[in-house]
């Protein structure tokens, strides 16, 4: 009798590890990004592989900060030597009090639960998505990711997962008597962007950056001669920012 429950709950059992480990292949719901409010990562059911895995979080928010109500692009990385499958979960904290801040929109391998992104399969050892900043300023911030590198073997054995977060991210803090309100077109661009500035500005000076932060292009312009050359510019995201008569604009510029 003893044995034939054993074989019973063994049975039941089947179903249950196999949908554990099939909504794993989706990603997790709950929080595991390893990060100081989840308070948990993708080690409390994977581990035992080393694939001498590394992971990166890169992102196109310039080295002066985010701005406010801006989308921006985050880009998460695994790299291994020999793991058969991958996965991540991300999220954004605030570093006075490890609050959740900002929301993402999925991209191709991914899916967003609650205010964190997860992976939506195992195909990918790489993930682009974007995040859209808080309305208000909210102070420092930090992105936090746990990257799982699997074996694929139906287990959670022999997989090894590594924990990365990004530098403090500060914000623009331009407040509104301080902004600079611009037009820019075309946008997207393939190879002039034109900048149109206020009434009553006569000239300021343009910072185009990548999506690492890294400044490509510095340009005066005029309420004359207001074109930026483009051209050379590979595809993708990036943020221009104005400087002129002691305030500040930024708007994302789209480079096809």
């Amino acid at each position: 009798m003893k044995k034939n429950y054993i074989f019973k709950t063994f049975l039941l059992l089947i179903p249950f590890t196999a949908f554990v480990l099939m909504s794993s292949s989706g990603g997790r719901d709950d929080g595991r990004t390893g990060s100081p409010g989840d308070g948990s990562d993708c080690t409390a059911c994977h581990g035992g592989g080393n694939f001498g895995a590394t992971a990166s979080i890169t992102t196109n928010i310039p080295s002066g900060g985010y701005d406010v109500n801006t989308d921006y692009t985050i880009t998460v990385a695994a790299s291994s030597t020999a793991a058969s499958g991958h996965g991540f979960q991300l999220t954004a904290e605030r570093l006075s009090d490890n609050v959740k801040i900002g929301s993402f929109t999925a991209g191709t391998g991914s899916r967003v639960t609650g205010q964190r992104i997860t992976h939506s399969g195992t195909g990918n050892s790489s993930w682009t998505f974007t995040w859209h900043s808080p309305a208000n300023q909210e102070g420092n911030i930090k992105f936090y990711a746990a990257v799982n590198n699997v074996n694929l073997n139906g287990d959670i054995t022999g997989d090894q997962v590594v924990i990365t977060s990004t530098a403090s991210i500060g914000v623009l803090g331009v407040d509104e008597a301080n902004r600079l309100e611009f037009s820019m077109f075309p946008n997207p661009s393939t190879n002039i962007v034109n900048i149109q500035l206020p009434t009553g500005v006569t000239k300021g000076t343009v910072q185009l950056f990548d999506y690492t932060g890294k400044l490509l292009i510095t340009q005066e312009v005029t309420d004359v001669y207001q074109t930026i050359n483009v051209k050379n510019l590979s595809k993708g995201i990036y943020l221009l920012k104005i400087a002129a008569d002691g305030k500040l604009g930024a708007q994302q510029f789209v480079k096809e």
